[in-house]
């Protein structure tokens, strides 16, 4: 059999569909070779461990942080304000609005939809007059420092869907998620953490499960998933090294596994072979990385008050956010703190407003630390969840038994920093909050310019798998928001 025979012959068909789309090999070596300094710009794709070529062209933002807010936040409670819904309250939602809409089956039983308008105070704050909400007053002092988008829509309306749906490009399990996308086209420039983070949180709502497949790498190669840090004394399972075990032991023994990978890839050019070896080799060194970051005692005491009382305890949102900024700092691409708790069908006004204090005082925090450090024109932080809420209530009409179910045809985001237009708001929706009027943004359009702020044209980030050039915006139309972009 000659060499080329006896190489394809070694590769299943879904390694060579892989490795025909980009050198698999050349990349995950990269990976173990890289500098520890986080000046990305010194760095050829190889060194970082990304793909040949990215960026697609020069960068608005080096990182990313992605403030997720699991369960749909309401955006009739906190951004998108009509005054005028309060002359409707407790009205019938007319027929010419909902449209037939597709609605979930907790609400599919009711026999009406009577209107509930807000039951906070908004107030127009900034140079432009953005109405923020009462329960959000951190976020209205940096309201000039964010870029609002009302029309997002989305076709999920249940959550497993949707949340998949935003954070991976598809409604079904299965695909890479977004930070998988952006550690696999444009690495990391620091070797000693993953280039892709995730920590989590919760607030006093209700909460749905989180899967791990949503910072999954789904086909492409498993180093690229998210590593998820936890609260406490030992954020990342199984990185310590047992009893009896020290260091330099721990050194020798991956010095023969990797001895052992080598001969096993040279016999069967399992790309997997190389993914495992690098991971371990990244456990090695996040075994001296993670503690040093997850000690906060080197931050003082005016950048945690920043954050509010709330970051001085391990596991909440505040302490999460000082410790996204700390791997922005170093060199990590996309960090991703997923927030659970917005799904709220009863009690809305009173848990709405527990999921507000949470969450307001840290996300202001972070945007003034990353302006005071500098890192604000180069970082692009994201906030929003997987779909909004609906006008009509759910449950009882009272101030505070009320509950909106799942809206999907338009909802609030926001984005900061990065290339981003400050104090500034995109889209437009009816006086009900229902429908979008205006220049509608879908999720995959939003995904389209997070990717194009980091440099990369979601177009041409692809991997062949099943046939098809796999990519994050899918089949469907996407676009860059040009309108939103300084």
């Amino acid at each position: 059999m000659n060499p080329i025979s006896e190489y394809l012959h070694n590769l299943n068909r879904r390694q060579f569909l892989g490795r025909a789309s980009q050198p698999l090999a050349a990349a995950a070596l990269a990976s173990l070779l890289g500098k520890n300094t986080v000046q990305a710009e010194t760095f050829s794709a190889e060194e970082r461990g990304g793909l040949p070529g990215l960026p697609h062209f020069a960068p608005k933002a080096k990182r990313v942080i992605y403030l997720f807010m699991c369960g749909g936040p309401s955006h009739i409670d906190t951004y998108d304000y009509h005054p005028e819904i309060r002359e409707f309250h407790g009205q019938e939602l007319p027929d010419s609005v909902r449209q037939g809409q597709r609605i979930t089956t907790m609400t599919s039983g009711q026999k009406s939809f009577p209107i509930v308008a807000p039951m906070f105070e908004f107030e127009q704050c900034g140079q432009h007059g953005t109405w923020v909400s009462e329960i959000l007053p951190h976020t209205k002092k940096i309201v000039d420092d964010i870029c609002i988008v009302k029309s997002l829509h989305t076709e999920a309306i249940n959550h497993d869907p949707a949340i998949t749906f935003i954070n991976t490009g598809a409604q079904q399990p299965g695909k890479a998620s977004m930070g998988a996308w952006i550690s696999y086209g444009l690495g990391s420039p620091n070797k000693d953490l993953p280039s892709y983070i995730v920590m989590i949180s919760k607030g006093p709502g209700q909460k749905q499960a989180l899967y791990s497949r949503l910072w999954g790498s789904g086909f492409l190669p498993s180093q690229h998933q998210g590593v998820a840090l936890r609260a406490g004394n030992d954020p990342v399972l199984y990185l310590n090294n047992p009893e009896g075990v020290d260091r330099s032991m721990r050194r020798r023994m991956l010095d023969r596994i990797g001895a052992l990978n080598e001969q096993t890839y040279a016999e069967f050019q399992d790309p997997e072979t190389l993914t495992r070896t690098s991971q371990y080799e990244m456990a090695f060194r996040m075994q001296m990385s993670v503690p040093g970051l997850m000690d906060l005692n080197d931050e003082t005491k005016e950048t945690m008050d920043l954050y509010g009382p709330d970051a001085e305890k391990p596991g909440t949102f505040a302490r999460n956010c000082i410790i996204a900024r700390r791997l922005a700092e170093r060199g990590v691409p996309f960090i991703q703190l997923f927030h659970r708790g917005w799904d709220q069908h009863g009690s809305l006004p009173k848990l709405i407003r527990g999921q507000c204090e949470s969450i307001d005082n840290a996300c202001a925090g972070l945007i003034q630390d990353l302006k005071q450090r500098g890192m604000f024109e180069d970082t692009l932080v994201v906030w929003g969840g997987e779909f909004g809420r609906t006008i009509y209530s759910q449950g009882n009409l009272t101030a505070e038994d009320h509950g909106r179910d799942h809206h999907g045809r338009c909802f609030t985001m926001w984005l900061a920093g990065a290339g981003v237009k400050r104090g500034f708001e995109f889209g437009q929706t009816d006086i009900h909050s229902y429908n979008i009027l205006e220049n509608p943004v879908h999720i995959r359009d939003m995904n389209a310019t997070i990717l194009n702020q980091l440099g990369v044209d979601h177009e041409r980030l692809t991997f062949l798998y099943q046939g098809l050039d796999q990519k994050l915006t899918g089949a469907e139309p996407s676009r860059v928001v040009e309108e939103i972009l300084a």
